[in-house]
């Protein structure tokens, strides 16, 4: 059975220790997850999506999440770029690019999935919807932060139907570990840690 992969953010405000938003640890996660990635079988991998989240200096202090944390990951800087390099997956396994302004990746309308070696985007409901009308039922998850987008992410993978799977040395937490999210948030849901 084929699965979805869902690479939450690994970008460098939240990975590298001296970025805007530094997640604690997850400088540790580069290395590991670039292997984890480069295992990945096209027999057993429907998909890969890496997501990124966007802001601009001239509307993120009026949004919500500055209510929260000073403003990180803005587009086209050193703070944005993704830590892990998207052609470590097998050129087999389609690869894709999901950028979002907000901590939800099913919060804002009309977001697209681009294939990262060119092509024709697909609305990003469609990308999933695609994948279970496929078959595609298993949904793994890594990336940052457990308790915020990672968290968010698997929130919205179970409600369009998917069975997901953290493993939990991939992924950090700002305030709570993966563990902890996976326990207070989705207890009796279909999801489980690696």
């Amino acid at each position: 059975m084929k699965k979805v992969v869902v690479v939450v953010d690994t970008q460098a405000d939240f990975m590298n220790p001296d970025g805007a938003l530094a997640v604690a640890g997850a400088d540790a996660l580069a290395a590991p997850m670039a292997a984890w990635l480069k295992a990945l079988a096209p027999a057993d991998t429907a998909a890969v999506l890496f997501t990124f989240d966007t802001h601009d200096v001239d509307t993120y202090p009026g949004s919500a999440e500055a209510e929260q944390f000073p403003i990180h990951c803005v587009r086209d800087t050193p703070g944005w770029r993704n830590l892990l390099d998207p052609a470590r997956v097998d050129p087999a396994i389609p690869s894709y690019r999901l950028e979002k302004g907000v901590f939800a990746m099913w919060e804002e309308p009309d977001l697209r999935a681009e294939p990262i070696a060119g092509g024709d985007s697909v609305d990003r409901d469609a990308f999933f919807a695609e994948l279970r009308a496929a078959g595609v039922e298993e949904a793994v998850v890594i990336g940052v932060a457990a308790d915020y987008c990672v968290r968010w992410a698997i929130d919205g993978l179970v409600a369009r139907g998917f069975h997901v799977t953290v493993p939990a040395a991939l992924t950090r937490g700002i305030a709570r570990p993966i563990e902890q999210v996976v326990a207070e948030d989705f207890a009796g849901q279909p999801v489980a840690l690696g």
